[in-house]
């Protein structure tokens, strides 16, 4: 199935903006992110189709998914 997978700020990096993946319906959020070699303490803010989701949700075809890093500052 596939589904698009957005990255946010220092996510970018060597890597895309927006992409179209081809996932197995047993990948979870988390396994993505394992692909991507982010790590998922970097990672502050997960999003499913606008909503907020976990590492653990195997995401559904055509979902979006966006990968935001922890940011930090005062």
């Amino acid at each position: 199935m596939q589904i698009t997978v957005k990255l946010f700020a220092f996510f970018r990096e060597n890597r895309f903006k927006v992409e179209e993946r081809e996932i197995d319906e047993a990948t979870t959020i988390g396994d993505i992110v394992d692909q991507l070699a982010i790590s998922r303490e970097e990672v502050g803010v997960l999003m499913l189709n606008s909503r907020h989701t976990d590492f653990a949700v195997r995401p559904a075809p055509g979902d979006i998914l966006a990968i935001f890093p922890v940011i930090g500052g005062g």
